[in-house]
């Protein structure tokens, strides 16, 4: 399980660049385009990493929810670090609330297996 949360973070880490890294990285008045392709271009490493990594949770018995709340968790703990240091947004508890609820469904999912 531990190869695939680790191709999980990395690939959490490219996508989260992907969706938001223009918003740094490009001139604000860069035309959509370029962010597109900004997006795309980072998006394919993490469908490289992506694809192994659901293969592998499937391989261990994960159903596709698990695996998908497993992913949402995993997106989470990325994109909070990732919002505080690289965008500089203030950390709101809110953000330990919400953290607080996947764990209700990261429980609920997993209970029956």
């Amino acid at each position: 399980m531990l190869p695939a949360l680790f191709l999980l973070v990395i690939a959490n880490c490219f996508m989260t660049l992907a969706w938001y890294g223009h918003l740094k990285f490009l001139p604000h008045d860069a035309p959509l385009w370029q962010a597109i392709l900004f997006s795309w271009a980072i998006a394919l490493f993490e469908y490289s990493l992506m694809i192994p990594a659901t293969k592998l949770l499937a391989q261990q018995g994960l159903a596709v929810g698990q695996m998908k709340i497993t992913q949402e968790v995993v997106t989470l703990l990325v994109f909070v670090p990732f919002m505080i240091f690289l965008f500089k947004q203030p950390f709101k508890l809110d953000y330990l609330w919400a953290a607080l609820c996947l764990c209700g469904c990261v429980y609920f999912v997993f209970r029956s297996s």
